[in-house]
């Protein structure tokens, strides 16, 4: 099933009232009161939930999470955030999960939130934020990591049964249930239920008699209290135990379900510092981990991750599969961490135009159209496609306005740059020991670091692990050509991708690529791949093959360079937490005879060990998003993605389909 909303009506349709107040036409429904909006908003949902009091008891390492049903214009986010920012200690986090079906557009948001001046300090680094906000999961990282805002874009009913997280405090906060009924149903209240945190206190402004007890009977103690301004009462729960009349929802299969690691201390070892470790180090840096980096190389970004540029290239599925979910989350976080890094030399949204060069692409792209937002994505016939790439096409083709090109050694440094990371560059592990809780890395004769936890991002070598050598992962050469620009070839303003993609030029280079080579090892740049390049060019455009002049350049002067992609079976990164792979199939080993059992054993891990790989020619999209699901793994937050998604990455899939496989054999 879907978890991708449709292009129709994707941002909510507003009217405004003549106090400048947005009005949704969908609901004819207010998103705040009159002035006392922000009176309300302390009241009804910082006062009922008593967090003031929970913010400034928190620990220095502590967290607190926020549920919300209707975003809206993020008023209670902000409004919770500038409370935390003024009581809670310096070390505390406060992570707010939002759902909401029709987000705001971005001149809307801006628009309602200048009638709340003293939320200025919010709702700048927000708006600011507030791009590439698509279907599904969508994470935001404010203040360094202090303020985290997953908002889960889509039908609450679609998006809460994915969420996999313990809330602290409920915010309901849906337009009027005479309105709205579909965020006010017992269906919906049961999803609260199997989020809350024993104690998870609940808000809402709303007193009506059956909203009241059908939380009750989802297990929430209710109280009508006084209101504020014209609303006589509102409620406040708190949630005591799951109903014994509704059967209870089904836990995660044991080798899905959380590990509990529990470390003495906030250290970790990353194995890798391209993207994959150098966002996996900052994604824990930024939660107050000690970090210790490990890289062969002298520098991060040395390998597939130090190509001068890379592309935002979405290769999306109209039917909202795992990977298009991965790649809608990662692509909104991915352009908003962007925002941190100097635009035009560490990267550039100058959109990606997807060409349709035949009839099963055109089609491909004619379903894509259907099935997002316009602001995602469009077709564009042929002279529109060569209006916006300011090159001539052969073909229209499917743009992207959002996307664009990133220098990958720019966000790796940058990310690796966080205090709380020591990077140890020319320190190649090649062994890893696990000795009295601690994870131990060695170069053979040498131990170079440890800690209790150790992430390994180092690509396919993560194979050389005795505890990952089973995992399948395949290494695919690639070579890029570098081209100089010319004064005819400046004209090209957007990346233009067919089999083969080329850049708007960077410091004075277009980069070119990417040839694709399943057999070779050697890294030396070859003639005839770039001779392969140069016809990748000529697909794309003859026009831009005749502004760079190529027919001038001998393939066997051109400079390039040659890294290896990691890739799975099934196009899906690995990521999360290692088990024991021949203790797993000794535990499940039922599963090879009935599919459909779920043995009721603990899973068993090998502790605090994680991996973070096999993101092929996605890392940009995929990684940054990844460090951040290890992250929350790990300190036990909600995860960034839906729990679908992250079983569908995760490492274990592969020992699980090969117990399930060895029934077939065996049959």
């Amino acid at each position: 099933m879907s978890h991708l909303p449709s292009s129709h009506a994707f941002h909510a349709q507003i009217d405004w009232d003549d106090q400048g107040r947005p009005r949704s036409r969908v609901f004819d429904d207010v998103y705040f009161s009159d002035e006392s909006a922000l009176n309300e908003t302390r009241h009804v949902f910082i006062e009922q939930n008593q967090l003031q009091r929970r913010f400034s008891e928190l620990g220095a390492d502590g967290r607190l999470v926020i549920g919300e049903t209707g975003f809206g214009t993020g008023l209670n986010f902000l409004c919770a955030w500038q409370l935390f920012a003024a009581c809670a200690p310096k070390g505390a986090r406060l992570h707010f999960v939002s759902v909401e079906k029709f987000p705001l557009s971005p001149a809307d948001l801006n628009r309602a939130l200048t009638l709340w001046p003293q939320l200025a300090p919010f709702a700048e680094p927000l708006l600011k934020q507030y791009v590439a906000v698509h279907g599904g999961f969508q994470r935001f990282i404010f203040d360094q990591g202090r303020v985290t805002l997953t908002l889960l874009v889509g039908d609450a009913l679609e998006q809460l049964p994915q969420l996999d997280g313990q809330v602290d405090a409920w915010f309901l906060d849906g337009f009027a249930p005479s309105r709205n009924p579909e965020m006010w149903t017992p269906e919906l209240f049961a999803q609260l239920a199997r989020l809350s945190a024993p104690g998870a206190t609940l808000g809402t402004f709303t007193s009506t008699g059956w909203v009241r007890r059908a939380l009750k009977a989802a297990g929430f103690t209710m109280k009508r209290v006084p209101g504020i301004g014209h609303k006589w009462e509102i409620l406040r729960g708190v949630f005591n135990t799951w109903p014994d009349d509704i059967p209870a929802p089904a836990a995660p299969a044991p080798w899905f379900a959380r590990p509990h690691t529990r470390v003495s201390q906030r250290h970790a070892l990353v194995i890798g510092a391209g993207l994959a470790g150098c966002a996996t180090a900052h994604s824990l840096a930024m939660r107050g981990w000690q970090v210790s980096l490990l890289e062969r190389h002298a520098q991060p970004a040395a390998e597939a991750s130090g190509n001068p540029q890379g592309v935002l290239y979405l290769k999306l599925s109209a039917h909202g599969t795992a990977l298009s979910q991965l790649i809608l989350s990662g692509f909104g976080h991915t352009r908003r961490l962007l925002e941190q890094l100097q635009r035009g030399t560490d990267w550039d949204s100058c959109g990606v135009l997807q060409l349709a060069f035949d009839d099963k692409e055109a089609k491909r792209q004619g379903q894509l159209a259907q099935a997002f937002s316009p602001d995602l994505l469009r077709v564009l016939e042929r002279a529109e496609a060569q209006a916006v790439a300011g090159i001539g096409l052969d073909s229209g083709g499917l743009y992207f306005p959002e996307g664009g090109w990133v220098h990958p050694p720019a966000l790796c440094h940058w990310q690796a740059r966080h205090p709380n990371i020591q990077l140890l560059p020319h320190h190649a592990v090649l062994q890893l020991h696990r000795v009295d809780g601690q994870w131990q890395a060695w170069d053979g004769e040498r131990l170079l670091a440890s800690a209790p936890v150790a992430i390994l991002a180092g690509a396919a070598d993560v194979r050389q692990f005795a505890a990952t050598a089973d995992l399948p992962l395949k290494r695919i050469r690639g070579q890029i050509t570098r081209l100089d620009q010319t004064e005819q070839s400046r004209a090209l303003r957007t990346v233009v991708c067919a089999e083969g993609y080329v850049a708007p030029a960077r410091e004075g280079e277009h980069t070119l690529g990417a040839s694709f080579d399943f057999h070779s090892d050697d890294l030396t740049p070859t003639a005839a791949e770039h001779a392969g390049n140069l016809q990748l060019l000529a697909e794309i455009s003859t026009d831009l093959a005749s502004r760079l002049q190529v027919e001038q350049l001998p393939p066997e002067q051109l400079q390039g360079r040659a890294a290896f992609r990691c890739t799975s079976p099934d196009y899906l990164p690995i990521v999360g937490p290692v088990a024991d792979t021949a203790a797993f199939s000794e535990i499940y080993a039922v599963l090879a005879k009935d599919a459909r059992q779920i043995p009721d054993q603990p899973c068993p891990w090998l502790d605090g060990l994680y991996v973070n790989s096999g993101h092929g020619s996605r890392g940009l999209i995929t990684a940054p998003l990844s460090g951040e699901l290890i992250a929350a793994w790990l300190d036990n937050e909600p995860l960034p993605l839906p729990r679908s998604v992250a079983e569908a990455c995760h490492p274990n899939r592969f020992a699980l389909r090969n117990l399930i496989r060895g029934k077939a054999r065996q049959g």
